[in-house]
């Protein structure tokens, strides 16, 4: 059980964490000179039956409620600490805004000095606690007047922490691994070691992992739990890890970093969140208010721009957006709080629900629906909620990554709700049964009437049809999506075309017959440098025009592919190419290849080189970046088929 103290500065936190685990968590230099908490200070308490209460004693001074809340994510318990002497101060009662916020629910108050006060006035400051807790998440905790100097109540407090520690329901730790780094120091002879609670997961010895936001890899090399050398950490233990790995130092890590699973890493600077105003604020909140937010153990700038009405008051709950100044590492479902850029307030604060918000329509009637689904607490009926509204098609590995979820979980999820997915490269992309019948039936009533309109076109272009299919599935899943035993021989596909199986183009006899003299001379050793229509004409002795419509009708009917203008390659040949061009990038270490490496693999001429590369940019084959092309994989297939 991790315990995190909290209260006003010189109300005797510290004193009392030593009292009661005999560590002395004033590290610092300064804090000693000073007899003030400004980090974070950590204290193990073993109990007789084994377990380890680790403490986490918070500042308390206004100035660094910043630190308290990077000590207060991931605790189980909050020991709320208020003096006799003083009663209730400020940051009292901010601090125990943050902790309500923040969904600490089980907490102790400790009433410290209560050897200077008489009866009467630790009656008058319990009432005032009684007061401020209620309605928060500590209301009718108990409350242990207590003295770090004489040792009274000391006693009473351990035997209600450790009954505490004893009914601690242990996190469960089927999700995927996340640490909030809140210190970061070296070592002589062992070298980095950062230390945080364990949010979710389990982190063992020789683990791959990634820091968060900034994408460094790092090597597990040994661990401590609760103070204690392990083989291996589970959530909700206080860890520290010793890191191993290139650009791993200390001066790469920050207070604030996520230590995750490699999967986890994508950071957002763009979150849909819902956000509660507290109700002491002095004013609400307009578009883009600027604030500081606090998330584990890091603090980012940010603008809160409103997704209902034009303004937030004081005391209610809505739905936001959070643009952040830079990205961070998060999951669907943390808890945030909201500080004013000045540092000198708790304004509020919520859970994070969408960490992919766009931009755009960020208000519509989709999106409200969207975000209800995702405020939902349970995965499985998270994602069922999500499969039921606009766009109808979501990528379930990305929900399972966004929630931290396992493997296990996303195959259970999957198992559960029995879904249409299809997996294309790193996305699952889902749809229900329902709407997958849907996608089938207007696939089909798009083309015959495509056919209909067009009898003498090979078929429908394969991305003007996805684009008019709800759901709009991505173009992998899509290309999946036609090759499913629902659509098998019902569907073909020809290249860049799709068309009913009962479709048939084909020349008539008179325009066989010409392109079987035509189809030599673009085949052969000259298929990467074929001739023109009008090159084509004069060897056939044809008339320009004929040839041109000819070609038109083979390209239509898939045999050919228009380059250039007038300049028509097989449909065999442009396969080809796309391999050649595949392959120049597959053997290029940074996935990029010239024009001028693709014309000495033709051996052609520049010109017509860039012409052919110029096609499968149209095409979306291939992408350029200014001298430079490199493939979408997912396009590669287009070429891939001719009719006989």
């Amino acid at each position: 059980m991790i315990v995190g103290t909290a209260g006003h500065i010189d109300h005797g936190k510290t004193a009392l964490v030593r009292a009661l685990t005999g560590v002395d968590c004033d590290r610092l230099k300064e804090e000693k000179a000073r007899g003030i908490t400004i980090d974070l200070g950590f204290a193990y308490w073993p109990l007789e039956d084994g377990n380890v209460v680790g403490f986490i004693d918070v500042p308390g001074h206004e100035r660094f409620v910043h630190t308290m809340l990077a000590g207060a994510s991931g605790i189980d318990l909050a020991l709320l600490v208020v003096a006799a002497d003083d009663g209730v101060m400020p940051q009292t009662r901010e601090h125990l805004a943050i902790l309500d916020l923040l969904r600490v629910e089980r907490g102790l108050v400790a009433l410290t000095k209560a050897d200077l006060a008489t009866p009467a006035r630790l009656a008058e400051v319990s009432a005032q606690i009684r007061a401020i807790t209620a309605g928060t998440a500590l209301e009718g905790a108990a409350i242990v007047p207590v003295s770090s100097t004489t040792g009274l109540g000391i006693d009473a407090l351990r035997e209600l922490l450790a009954i505490e520690a004893r009914t601690q329901v242990a996190r469960a730790a089927d999700g995927r691994f996340r640490l909030a780094v809140d210190r970061v120091f070296t070592l002589a002879g062992i070298g980095v070691v950062v230390t945080g609670t364990v949010l979710s997961g389990v982190v063992r010895v020789k683990d791959q992992l990634m820091l968060s936001p900034s994408g460094r890899a790092a090597r597990v090399r040994s661990l401590h739990a609760q103070n204690r050398p392990v083989e291996s950490g589970r959530a909700g233990d206080r860890c520290a890890l010793n890191l191993a790995g290139e650009g791993i130092s200390k001066s790469a890590i920050r207070r604030g970093d996520m230590l995750v699973d490699p999967l986890l890493h994508a950071p957002s600077g763009r979150i849909d969140a819902r956000l509660h105003l507290l109700a002491g604020e002095p004013r609400p909140i307009d578009q883009w208010f600027p604030a500081r937010l606090h998330h584990g153990a890091t603090e980012v700038g940010a603008r809160v721009v409103l997704l209902e009405g034009e303004q937030l008051l004081p005391g209610h709950t809505a739905d936001v957006q959070l643009v952040l100044d830079r990205p961070l590492a998060a999951a669907a479902l943390d808890r945030f709080v909201l500080r004013d850029v000045s540092a000198r307030r708790t304004i509020g604060g919520g859970q994070l629900l969408d960490l992919r918000a766009p931009s755009r329509q960020r208000r519509s009637v989709a999106r409200q629906a969207q975000r209800a689904a995702l405020a939902m607490t349970d995965p499985r009926e998270a994602f069922a909620a999500l499969l039921a509204v606009p766009p109808f098609a979501w990528d379930l590995a990305a929900f399972a990554r966004d929630r931290a979820l396992s493997a296990a979980s996303l195959d259970a999820i999957e198992a559960a709700l029995a879904p249409v997915s299809f997996d294309a490269g790193e996305q699952r992309i889902a749809l229900s049964q329902a709407h997958w019948q849907t996608f089938v039936a207007g696939l089909v009533e798009q083309l015959l009437a495509f056919h209909a309109a067009n009898p003498d076109v090979q078929g429908m272009g394969r991305e003007k049809l996805r684009q008019a299919l709800q759901p709009v599935l991505p173009a992998a899943a899509f290309a999946l999506a036609l090759c499913h035993a629902d659509l098998a021989g019902r569907v073909v596909r020809d290249g860049a075309f799709v068309r009913l199986a009962s479709h048939s183009l084909q020349l008539s006899a008179e325009r066989r017959a010409a392109w079987q003299t035509i189809a030599p001379l673009l085949g052969g050793e000259v298929r990467f440098r074929p001739p023109r229509v009008r090159d084509l004409a004069g060897v056939l002795a044809r008339r320009e025009q004929e040839v041109r419509e000819l070609m038109k009708v083979a390209a239509r009917v898939g045999l050919a592919d228009e380059v250039a203008h007038d300049h028509y390659f097989l449909r065999a040949t442009v396969h080809e190419m796309a391999g050649i061009a595949a392959d120049l990038a597959a053997h290029a270490a940074d996935g990029h290849f010239t024009a001028a490496q693709f014309r000495d693999r033709l051996d052609n001429g520049r010109k017509v080189a860039i012409q052919i590369l110029e096609f499968f940019d149209r095409q979306g084959v291939t992408i350029n970046h200014g001298t430079l092309r490199r493939i979408q994989a997912g396009n590669l297939d287009l070429f891939d088929s001719a009719p006989q």
